[in-house]
């Protein structure tokens, strides 16, 4: 069963402002992080990954300034 968990990931931190909830996400098997961001009023959203040198906190907390940084548009509508 040990195994199993340790495929799914866990939810480190969430918040939600404004219609947008941005959660942290961390797969204990791959040991990498993202950050999902969702507009709930205009249903998008996007995924984004913590690059090397990143802190996962940094990009959770201004994850439209981190995706503009990386190339990966903010979906229609969104902040």
């Amino acid at each position: 069963m040990s195994d199993t968990l340790s495929c799914v990931p866990r939810e480190l931190h969430s918040r939600t402002s404004a219609g947008i909830q941005v959660s942290l996400w961390w797969p204990p098997a791959e040991g990498r992080t993202w950050v999902a961001v969702r507009d709930v009023r205009a249903g998008a959203g996007f995924v984004l990954p913590v690059q090397a040198g990143e802190r996962a906190r940094d990009v959770s907390g201004h994850p439209y300034a981190c995706a503009a940084r990386h190339g990966i548009a903010a979906p229609a509508g969104a902040a």
